[in-house]
Parts: structure tokens; sequence; C-alpha cells
């Protein structure tokens, strides 16, 4: 029988992390259902185990931002492309000045507005206007809003330590997907009434498969194009890290944008 001496001296990362995973399972197993262990005991348990604490620390704030939200497996993510992309950045900073350096942000830049406010989390969802469609249709600043498409965007902070702060940005694509899905069915249905209809008045069987065909691979081009919409999301969102990591000043305030803002200050007055 193998004792302790014939275990390897060193652990390779692979066998680290298995090694960890197992001893966290058994610890868990220990407690029971309703026992909590405290964040300064876990960081006591890293240190003896030789675990860096700014990475535990790293950790512990990304548990805190962890939103549950089922990961998508099925038939549709796999085919149309996720209906969420999601990114994370550890930032210098509080977690209100970060939050609301976003905030400036998605309502000068990305056409959003806040739909609810939390201590540690901001939900913003599409400006709607006329001024702010003429904005998008026109592209002022050079950019293409793929965050005011989303049903919903997200953001949360919380702190690592007395100087960073964990950031958490989502942005929810659903409604994108469900429009994409939505025309590749209409296009494929029309090409089978197509078709059908060839085939009824006569049409050779070739003929009429023709329009089934072209109906189809509309229709699978349309579906399969969120995929490149969850791309340009999620890379907007990466942008949006990278400039609150780099701390680039805020750019010079649209004209679109003031323009807005005069027309809802007109707009409350008259309401008053």
């Amino acid at each position: 029988m193998a004792d302790g001496r014939d275990l390897p001296a060193r652990l390779d990362r692979s066998a680290l992390e298995r090694v960890l995973a197992r001893a966290a399972e058994l610890q868990a197993g220990e407690l029971d259902p309703g026992e909590y262990i405290s964040e300064d005991r876990l960081l006591d348990i890293a240190k003896e185990v030789g675990l860096a604490p700014h990475h535990m620390r790293q950790a512990l704030a990304e548990e805190r931002t962890r939103i549950a939200v089922p990961e998508e497996t099925g038939a549709m993510a796999r085919f149309a492309g996720a209906a969420r992309v999601i990114a994370t950045r550890v930032v210098v900073g509080k977690p209100a000045e970060v939050l609301a350096s976003l905030d400036t942000w998605m309502q000068r830049e990305e056409c959003l507005m806040i739909k609810r406010r939390f201590p540690d989390r901001i939900i913003w969802e599409e400006r709607k206007g006329f001024w702010t469609q003429i904005r998008r249709s026109m592209d002022m600043g050079g950019r293409r809003y793929m965050l005011a498409r989303a049903h919903e965007v997200a953001a949360t902070a919380v702190p690592v330590d007395e100087e960073r702060a964990l950031v958490r940005l989502e942005a929810d694509l659903s409604n994108v997907r469900t429009g994409r899905l939505a025309g590749a069915g209409a296009s494929t249905a029309v090409g089978v009434v197509a078709g059908g209809t060839l085939l009824a008045i006569g049409f050779f069987p070739l003929a009429a498969i023709a329009p089934v065909l072209v109906g189809a691979v509309t229709g699978y081009g349309v579906a399969r194009s969120h995929r490149g919409v969850a791309a340009r999301a999620q890379l907007a969102l990466e942008q949006v890290l990278d400039r609150l990591e780099t701390k680039q000043p805020q750019p010079p305030r649209p004209i679109g944008t003031a323009i807005e803002a005069l027309v809802d200050r007109a707009t409350r007055g008259l309401l008053r």
C-alpha cells in the first residue's frame, strides 16, 4: 500500500486545483446547512494554505457580484448565440465613485437612462425620445450604440480593498435575439409559402424548392447574425471598462445630448 512518501513532492497547477477543490468540498460537507463562515476566517484559512490575501479578497468580491443567472446550454444558445454578455474588471476607486462614473458614461454616451438604482448596483434601459433616436440614427460621436439595443444594462461594484473595486457589467440581449429569431422564422415561412404556391399552380417541384431554400438560407443568416451583435456588445462593455481602468477623461458633451437636455428641461417646465 502506498503511503504519504509516495506522493509527489511538488504539485503542478492542475493537481493544485484538484486538491484545493476537494479540500473545499470536504470542508463544506462539515458545515451545518444553516452555518456560515466569516470572511475574516476565510482569509485566515487562505493564509494558512499559502494563498495571497489580495487574491482571496478579489475572489470574495467576485462572489458578491455574482448574479444567479442560469448558464445557457440549450439549442437556441448554441445556434444563435448568448442572450447575455458579461465583462468584469478590477479598477482603482471606491464603488460609489465607480458607479457614478459609469452612470455618467451610460447616460451621456450610450443613450441609456436609469431603470433601478441600488447601493452597489445600477440598471439602465434604453432612453426614449425624438432627439435620442436622431442621435442614434446619425451615429453622432462615431459610435454604434450597441448597448442601447439591449433590454437592460447593469453594473455592480463591490470593494476589493481600500483602494480597488471589482466591477461587473452585464448586457441583456434577449430582446435582440428574440427579434432575430422571429425574423429568421418569418423568412423561412415566406419561402415555404412561396414554394407551396408555385407547386399548387403547376410549377415543377424543383422550381418550387428554390424559394424554400432561399427562405431557409436567409433565415439561417438572420438568426446567426445575433452572434455578431453579441460580440460587438461584449466589446462595448470591455471598452467601457478600459476607459474606467485607465481613467480617461469624459469626452465633450455631444450636441445631441445637449439638445436632449434642453428639450427635457423645457418639457418639465411646461408640466409644472
